[in-house]
């Protein structure tokens, strides 16, 4: 990322979550704050026209990738909010709005962790949107490849010792390598009584076909023309066994169209989805996975 400026690819992400809600049917994830926070003007030029933002070749699979990655991430947490964790980690936060949707609990509290830069930009939508921030969020402003997970939460009062639950999409393939397994490290540390963590990632491109490798190499320069170039690809196998050794008691790697599948039932066929990058679920236990 560019050290002042909000991320160019979070806001991406919201306008494919927003757009999701306005074209897309099935409507895989429900979001009802996904329009609003984009702020009034937005808001309004986007109710008036959603295809504006459905003019490129990739969108409808991207959109349908992210919708899948949400509300598998946000069944994750529900299932561990149910199992009894009561710290819940959104790291690169973007846009997201879990907080901001979620049933408060004076028990249970949720940490939003963002670059700086991106999270200052988020809390002035919020403001111009009219949505609060609920008691039991706080902000955490970081930049996780200088400043190391760990540190940073225990700043912002997480207990280590008592679980949680981490949802980190669309951020490892932004991150060095070393950076994304430290971060992993931590989660497995703070995870093994209970909790875990869902985040994505981006397919090695050797192991792409052809026109998925067109497809990668063309979104990977959308992206670094921004500022924000992918610096991270995994082989899945290779990328389960690590979690292993990072300490993980479970790790489960899935296919966003067979969670297509689970959530859309026959209505699935009517989404085009990208398989460019896959879901990873690692933690104490498997809950819905």
């Amino acid at each position: 990322m560019i050290a002042a400026q909000a991320s160019r690819t979070a806001l991406r992400v919201a306008l494919h979550r927003a757009a999701h809600q306005l074209l897309d049917v099935p409507t895989v994830f429900a979001d009802p704050l996904a329009v609003r926070i984009l702020g009034p003007k937005v808001e309004a030029a986007f109710r008036a026209d959603p295809t504006q933002y459905d003019k490129t070749r990739f969108a409808p699979e991207m959109r349908a990738f992210m919708a899948v990655r949400a509300r598998f991430a946000e069944e994750q947490i529900a299932q561990a909010r149910a199992a009894g964790v009561r710290q819940v980690v959104i790291l690169g936060a973007g846009l997201d709005t879990y907080a901001y949707r979620s049933a408060g609990s004076p028990s249970v509290t949720i940490w939003e962790v963002d670059h700086p830069a991106t999270q200052a930009w988020k809390r002035d939508l919020l403001a111009n949107a009219g949505i609060d921030a609920p008691a039991h969020l706080k902000f955490v402003a970081a930049d996780l490849t200088r400043e190391p997970l760990e540190g940073v939460l225990a700043a912002a009062g997480f207990e280590p010792h008592t679980g949680g639950v981490f949802s980190w999409l669309g951020v490892t393939q932004y991150m060095r390598m070393d950076d994304v397994f430290a971060t992993l490290r931590y989660v497995a540390s703070v995870t093994a009584a209970a909790g875990g963590i869902t985040f994505d990632y981006s397919i090695a491109p050797q192991l792409l076909s052809p026109p998925e490798r067109l497809a990668y190499d063309a979104l990977a320069a959308r992206v670094s023309a921004v500022g924000e170039p992918w610096l991270s690809h995994f082989v899945p196998a290779d990328l389960l066994s690590a979690l292993a050794d990072s300490g993980f008691a479970v790790a489960r790697d899935l296919d966003p169209q067979e969670l297509l599948q689970r959530f859309a039932g026959d209505d699935a066929e009517r989404l085009r989805l990208g398989r460019l990058a896959r879901l990873m679920w690692a933690g104490a236990a498997p809950y819905s996975a």
